[in-house]
């Protein structure tokens, strides 16, 4: 009995941090380009009464005897499957349709990556440059921050699913000779999310590949969109339900044993 207070307890400790997750997902519900995650759990360790064992005539116990002593939360995978696009018709909004994410210059020398694209303009010193909302730096394919004449008007700005700067002039396209920068990952999964919707990169992720090298698939910018999180509200009530119903289940198999220990002790000799 006393095993079983220490495997419930693990149970509810895992369902709590399986609300927690569920919960951010739906509080994100409305997070431009927000990628929804999943708690995984893992069997902790088993305990062997009797091992299986056949002796020379093929006879004896065909099973093993084993009690297993709880759950652990291993891991938080991220969904990064595509979200659904809204148009916005603002010049500087951008959406990825693909698997590739921008780049953000966060500080010296410092580049986190998003799929966020809903990005502003600062003006000064002549040039425009493309920022985040927080004012970081979006970054091209060098490496380098995105700029263009600071003469253009932003309504006559044209951003091509390549990422290429253009504008209208005298009813022709000309090239600025700016480009948004675009790069993927061998594994997404691997990124550590660090808030405001950036990742950066971790051993497991692996390095930024340029999408402008032609190693991988180029992803399509689409300019007057955003991503829209890719959080199902429906599913993830249904997620909740199942969590709240096992976090119960295992709170009463707590007291059904606390029961059971107190009428072992209430026994008489």
């Amino acid at each position: 009995m006393m095993r079983s207070l220490w495997t419930a307890a693990s149970g509810m400790n895992a369902q709590q941090l399986n609300v927690d997750t569920i919960s951010n997902n739906i509080s994100n519900v409305d997070t431009t380009s927000y990628k929804k995650e999943r708690l995984e759990f893992k069997s902790l360790l088993y305990q062997t009464m009797e091992r299986a064992s056949l002796d020379e005539a093929d006879t004896g116990k065909p099973l093993n005897l084993q009690v297993g002593l709880g759950v652990r939360p291993i891991a938080t995978s991220r969904m990064f499957a595509q979200g659904n696009m809204e148009k916005t018709e603002i010049k500087t909004d951008l959406a990825i349709e693909g698997e590739g994410f921008f780049m953000i210059q966060t500080g010296e020398n410092e580049v986190a990556y998003t799929r966020d694209g809903s990005f502003k303009v600062s003006l000064g010193n002549g040039e425009n440059q493309l920022v985040t909302s927080e004012g970081y730096r979006v970054l091209n394919s060098d490496g380098e921050p995105v700029t263009f004449p600071g003469n253009i008007p932003i309504q006559d700005l044209i951003i091509s699913e390549n990422g290429s700067i253009r504008y209208m002039q005298n009813g022709e396209e000309q090239d600025t000779g700016a480009r948004v920068g675009v790069v993927q990952f061998a594994n997404p999964q691997g990124l550590e999310a660090i808030g405001r919707n950036l990742y950066v990169t971790t051993s497991a992720s692996g390095e930024p590949i340029l999408e402008a090298d032609g190693e991988v698939k180029q992803s399509r910018i689409v300019q007057g969109f955003i991503e829209l999180s890719n959080v199902n509200i429906a599913e993830e009530m249904v997620n909740l339900i199942v969590a709240q119903r096992a976090y119960e289940l295992n709170s009463k198999a707590i007291t059904t044993s606390d029961e059971m220990l107190q009428l072992a002790n209430n026994l008489k000799k």
